[in-house]
């Protein structure tokens, strides 16, 4: 039977499209646009950007759309990286360049005809957006530091040690990882945890299977080890409580996506002293990981708040870990 497949030359190959977002900020609201019905998802919200022209950065491109399409002035030094999304529509293959200011000059309108207008964070909803954007809004809703709980001896010490830890956050995700205890133990500490952080900007996750919610359901969300994350086949908690999955390679973090996780942590980056002699993954890895992924990805391992900047540039959404804070 002869091969009928096409000549490589002859297949159809996807341009990638390289596409600058700006998330502009201010008074703690961000500026949303409406795209026109007639181009590509017409109808659905965008944030303002656009293509990367031959010889631009993708700061010259932010400063060049956010001018032409609201208006608005913006210092290119001010652009901080969010994320970055790779994106198959299916008809075309994007790559969504995501970067932040809070210092647009001047006031907004839609230049270009489109209607323009400010939400915030909790304001944007999965559904009035193209799915590449989703991820964005993950980002915006996480913190830069992820809190995770060191070791506890036992549920009085327990107890004692992190109300001294909680002391030291203002705001954010504390993770409630505590493996040596047993269930009643940990059960007691999530509820001292949640009435210690209620009414506060610092939010807890619970760590374990998905049948901790139902008994806590004032907690942020839940983190998924890994051992309970591989065996699951879909997203096990609703789309408004969070999910987290501790990842450690490439196809860990593509589970992580396929569950409908909002993040993942990614580790160990350094060498650690819980964990002395483990292999690392490093920051070129780390960096490329992350590249590939569609998911915010938080930097685990050796961390200190100084690392911050360094996972952001690299494409991360921040750190997580135990030693900085524990």
């Amino acid at each position: 039977m002869p091969n009928t497949a096409p000549e490589p030359s002859a297949m159809a190959v996807k341009k990638l499209i390289h596409v600058a977002v700006a998330v502009i900020v201010r008074d703690g609201r961000i500026l949303i646009a409406r795209r026109p019905e007639h181009v590509h998802q017409g109808g659905l919200l965008e944030f303002p950007g656009g293509k990367v022209e031959s010889g631009e950065t993708v700061q010259q491109a932010l400063v060049r759309e956010i001018a032409e399409e609201t208006g608005l002035r913006v210092p290119a030094e001010t652009l901080e990286p969010v994320i970055g999304i790779r994106h198959d529509y299916g008809d075309k293959q994007v790559f969504l360049d995501v970067w932040q200011t809070a210092s647009a000059e001047g006031e907004a309108e839609g230049r270009e005809g489109q209607p323009v207008f400010w939400l915030t964070p909790e304001e944007l909803r999965d559904e009035d957006f193209p799915a590449a954007n989703r991820p964005i809004i993950r980002a915006l809703r996480l913190p830069r530091t992820l809190h995770i709980t060191g070791s506890l001896a036992g549920p009085g010490e327990g107890e004692c040690r992190l109300d001294q830890a909680l002391q030291r956050v203002t705001d954010g995700l504390v993770v409630l990882r505590a493996p040596g205890l047993v269930p009643e133990q940990y059960r007691r500490l999530v509820s001292m945890a949640l009435a210690r952080c209620s009414g506060s900007s610092v939010g807890v996750m619970l760590h374990g299977g998905p049948a901790l919610l139902s008994e806590f359901t004032e907690a942020d969300g839940l983190h998924l080890p890994w051992r309970e994350a591989e065996r699951l086949s879909g997203r096990p908690v609703a789309g408004n409580v969070r999910l987290g999955v501790s990842c450690h390679s490439a196809e860990q973090l593509r589970q992580a996506e396929r569950l409908g996780a909002d993040y993942a942590v990614l580790g160990p980056v350094l060498p650690t002293a819980s964990h002395p002699g483990e292999p690392t993954l490093g920051w070129e890895a780390f960096e490329q990981l992350v590249a590939a992924a569609r998911l915010p990805v938080y930097a685990l391992g050796g961390m200190q708040p100084g690392h911050i900047a360094k996972a952001r540039a690299l494409g991360g959404q921040g750190i997580a870990g135990i030693g900085f804070w524990w």
